[in-house]
């Protein structure tokens, strides 16, 4: 049944993960598993639609606990979310310093930032998410601060700009970086609070 709080992007994803509902137990995790092999080696943009797909059948996989029953082998390369314990393929979001990398099959935090093993990068993804935060918040500003900026419609263009361009600095040079301890990554290539759409976000 129907959320009436359904946005109407939800309620259209809801429909395309209908094709997964069709799969039984089984098939549902030969399909994971051979995607995962896909995804195999790269980086892959959150809009992408293997990965629209992927995380459709992945949310559905997880509801099964498909990887719990173990019926498919975890692909080579990929090792146990500590968070659910399926293959681990992690997500970089603009809170990455605050949440740590997040999990496509349970949406919890798959890497705490805290534990990730690579002193380096987790210096340089903090340092990416303090310039990032301020331009973010200017879509949340209030009325006060709207008004102290004179023009608040160019403050938040101007925002915009600097979060796409920051976004692809992302993809360019961390994201790419995480294949060093994970087999895939992928990263959230746009910005719904400042309307920064992924065909926005150039490489």
């Amino acid at each position: 049944m129907a959320d009436e709080n359904e946005s109407p992007l939800d309620r259209l994803w809801r429909e395309y993960g209908q094709s997964f509902r069709d799969f039984d137990d089984l098939m549902l995790a030969r399909w994971c598993a051979q995607t995962l092999g896909q995804l195999h080696g790269r980086v892959w943009r959150l809009s992408h639609p293997l990965v629209g797909a992927y995380r459709l059948a992945a949310q559905l996989a997880h509801e099964r606990q498909i990887w719990l029953k173990r019926l498919v082998n975890i692909p080579a390369g990929y090792v146990e979310a500590p968070c659910c314990r399926a293959p681990c393929l992690p997500l970089f979001t603009r809170d990455a310093a605050e949440s740590g990398l997040l999990c496509q099959h349970c949406g919890e935090v798959a890497v705490p930032l805290d534990d990730f093993p690579d002193a380096a990068l987790k210096e340089r993804i903090h340092q990416w998410a303090l310039q990032y935060d301020p331009i973010h918040q200017v879509a949340h500003w209030d009325d006060k601060q709207r008004k102290k900026s004179r023009d608040y419609d160019q403050a938040y263009e101007n925002a915009a700009q600097q979060a796409e361009k920051l976004l692809a600095t992302a993809a360019k040079e961390i994201v790419p970086k995480l294949l060093d301890h994970y087999p895939a990554a992928i990263w959230e290539d746009q910005d719904e609070c400042l309307e920064v759409r992924p065909e926005d976000v150039t490489l």
